[in-house]
């Protein structure tokens, strides 16, 4: 029998243990399956913990996750195909939902079967080699200190891409007496209440991470970009300024000319594609981006078609795109589907890149990704999802972030696949402060 490493129990890794799990449940015979999680749980960034920088084992803590998270896209745009929010919550719940909301759905699915049992928790990859037709992988026993190596036929790279900071030098930082943290760093934006916060960056991060602050009572944020604006209309108490110059005492200054006391700077820089596990020739080396280099259909590596990286795109499109990701690989796993000769992978994966680089604007991005989602949907038995209904649902998620950045989340979709309309819930966002499971379903919905 064949045997398949996994890298991580976060959404990827759980996609791809549950296409085993369902093709197993049709009564195909499928590999072993060992998969390597060095957090405690699964779930991936998903887990909330209070740890940053280091764990009790002295590893560097993966996690993002922050108190107060709420969805920053429908739910409807990431629903599984074969396991609806519906079915999980036994009703229709609103579009938005926190953190531990999304959790629960998550770890639901996986739920169903013995997944779990091939999980190995605590433990951390810290080498992948090929070598006489073999993966070999060591791993440390985190809790017992303990290094291990086992051999496989097949790897799934499912570590993701944002556990890594990327930690720019602005001048003046070294005798800045306030705060300096990157976003992967931030858990509470309580701790800003009163605060004049700066937050560096123009990406999902830095627009979350900076409402948040406004949110929960940060006296002044203010948002330095360094190419584009977000442009959002900004409610009061926050603006949008050109790229940090320098910091000089408490004050910062940036190349447009504002000046703004800081208490605070968070650093929403984005992270960097970080494989120190894996061999330098079997190494994804790429920057954030929507089609990755040197992966036919995204997930093949096209140096040795054993090896597969889920969920390394840029991404508008998510669990869905990462359970068509994982069919397929299995499928290529168990050789249901028989991949090209090498010309016509390269040819394949140049046609896609240089389509992406054409791309000028979100709508074409998130048309750009359905695309490639719904190829991919179609070359496996990955149940009916309405890929339309979602590229539509994006777009018009888009649209009501510049209607208004601070409303777009009281906003209701339907579901691409049971056709159920969401309910609008009880509390606008910007004044809804508990994030519990319990009060966001409990409570009545208007």
């Amino acid at each position: 029998m064949s045997r398949v490493a996994i890298i991580g129990a976060g959404p990827c890794g759980l996609s791809m243990l549950r296409s085993f799990y369902q093709a197993e449940k049709k009564g195909e015979k499928i590999p072993e399956l060992v998969c390597f999680e060095k957090q405690e749980d699964w779930g991936g960034l998903w887990n909330y913990s209070w740890r940053t920088g280091s764990d009790q084992y002295g590893d560097p803590v993966p996690n993002s996750m922050y108190r107060y998270l709420w969805s920053n896209g429908p739910k409807e745009c990431l629903e599984f195909a074969d396991y609806s929010f519906d079915e999980h919550f036994k009703k229709p719940i609103p579009s938005f939902p926190p953190r531990e909301v999304l959790y629960d759905y998550i770890i639901g699915r996986v739920s169903q079967g013995n997944l779990k049992d091939k999980i190995k928790f605590n433990t951390r990859v810290t080498d992948t080699i090929y070598k006489n037709g073999k993966f070999e992988i060591s791993y440390q026993d985190k809790a017992n200190n303990k290094i291990l190596t086992e051999n496989f036929d097949y790897v799934v790279v499912s570590s993701g891409h944002f556990s890594v900071p990327f930690i720019p030098e602005y001048k003046g930082m070294n005798s800045f007496p306030g705060r300096i943290m990157h976003s992967h760093d931030f858990r509470d934006a309580e701790e800003f209440r009163g605060k004049d916060v700066i937050v560096l960056g123009s990406s999902y991060s830095a627009e979350d991470v900076a409402l948040q602050c406004n949110k929960y009572g940060a006296k002044s944020v203010t948002i330095g970009y360094r190419h584009n604006p977000m442009g959002f209309k900004w409610p009061k108490g926050m603006k949008e300024v050109h790229y940090l110059d320098r910091l000089e005492g408490k004050k910062a200054i940036f190349k447009d000319g504002t000046k703004q006391d800081a208490d605070v700077i968070i650093l929403c820089t984005g992270y960097l594609h970080h494989f120190p596990f894996i061999n330098e020739d079997l190494k994804l080396k790429t920057h954030n981006r929507l089609y990755p280099p040197k992966l036919y259909k995204g997930v093949v590596w096209q140096d040795n078609h054993k090896l597969f990286y889920l969920g390394m795109q840029d991404q508008f499109h998510t669990f869905n795109m990462f359970d068509c990701q994982a069919w397929y690989a299995r499928d290529v796993i168990m050789n249901k589907i028989k991949l090209p000769s090498d010309k016509e992978i390269n040819e394949d994966i140049n046609k896609w890149v240089g389509m992406e680089e054409k791309l000028e604007n979100p709508d074409q991005m998130i048309d750009f990704q359905t695309e490639y989602t719904k190829e991919l949907h179609d070359m496996s038995d990955y149940p009916k999802i309405d890929f339309e209904l979602i590229r539509k649902h994006f777009k018009e998620w888009e649209h009501h972030k510049v209607e208004d950045i601070l409303t777009y989340r009281n906003k209701s979709f339907s579901s691409p696949v049971t056709g159920s309309i969401a309910p609008i819930h009880h509390t606008a966002w910007d004044k809804a402060m508990d994030d519990s499971m319990k009060t966001f379903l409990e409570q009545p919905t208007k």
